[in-house]
């Protein structure tokens, strides 16, 4: 019978096979989403503003232009590298949204996060910011509240939708009937924590908790499944859910240790109280700082 292609269509006569844990791919994309996603705002503030001035792309923009075209290409290789045929349609419409979202938070966030210059404190809402609100006419603040929408809502959800959808298309793949094939090697050991750690970041300052936790329950239902049948989870798979546990322990740290925060809160109300990274640090940080500058 003719082998079907690495993307093609789910085949009943796939057989199981082994695949060892990919080093090179887990450590390129770890590596490469702390310099180029979170590394991003913090190397246009720690870098001098007449390098980049605010009507030019900041040294963040070129690390987002860079980790828009890394990133989608890091997923396809670790696509192509399942020892699981996997639907290609699937995986190419991920893909090609993920670019458009990722690229539409670029512009909106590159905006934002310059506006962090002026004043603009993101522990704020939009309409509360002092340097918003005030603006003539008052369509201006519309026109503000619609980037922080294509920023924080359109971006993020066209970005990280195709992203977990890809991440769960691949464990998909990561099952062996081999119970000698579930063991993590030391590298990725040392990689869970950083890994994880990514992931807090991710969630937290995307507001992607509900994606995520369903992400992981889906994951959660098809270990039990497949357990069910005698499979198991192989290095690499353990490695990505192994991540994801540690990353939801992390969320709870994070959650109980601002819970009783009244600013926060009061940005975040509702049920799912996950306060942003950044809001903390324009709420707590910069007043430390700016107290440490006056004495």
């Amino acid at each position: 019978p003719s082998v079907p292609s690495r993307h093609g269509a789910v085949k009943a006569e796939d057989t199981f096979k082994t695949s060892p844990f990919h080093l090179d791919l887990w450590f390129y994309f770890t590596l490469q989403n702390w310099v180029l996603d979170f590394g991003r705002p913090i190397a246009m503030i720690i870098l001098p503003l007449e390098w980049f001035p605010l009507n030019k792309p900041s040294a963040g923009d070129y690390f987002h232009m860079a980790y828009n075209v890394i990133t989608p290409f890091l997923l396809l290789k670790l696509i192509e590298r399942s020892p699981k045929t996997l639907p290609r349609s699937m995986v190419y419409v991920s893909i090609i949204t993920f670019v458009m979202g990722a690229s539409i938070h670029l512009v909106g966030d590159s905006v934002n996060h310059r506006l962090i210059f002026s004043g603009y404190q993101h522990h704020l809402s939009v309409r509360e910011n002092p340097i918003i609100r005030n603006l003539k006419p008052e369509t201006l603040i519309d026109s503000f509240e619609l980037l922080y929408y294509y920023d924080e809502y359109l971006g993020h959800s066209m970005w990280y939708i195709p992203f977990f959808l890809i991440l769960f298309i691949y464990f998909t793949g990561c099952f062996t009937p081999a119970a000698e094939q579930s063991r993590m090697p030391l590298a990725a050991l040392l990689l869970v924590g950083p890994s994880s750690l990514y992931y807090w970041y991710l969630v937290t300052e995307g507001q992607i908790f509900i994606l995520y936790i369903f992400t992981f329950f889906a994951m959660m239902a098809l270990v039990m499944h497949q357990r069910r049948k005698g499979l198991v989870l192989d290095s690499n798979g353990l490695f990505l859910f192994l991540s994801f546990i540690i990353t939801l322990l992390l969320i709870l740290a994070w959650v109980g240790w601002l819970w009783n925060d009244k600013t926060l809160r009061k940005k975040y109300p509702g049920v799912i109280y996950i306060p942003e990274p950044w809001a903390f640090y324009t709420l707590h940080m910069n007043n430390l700082h700016a107290a440490r500058g006056g004495l």
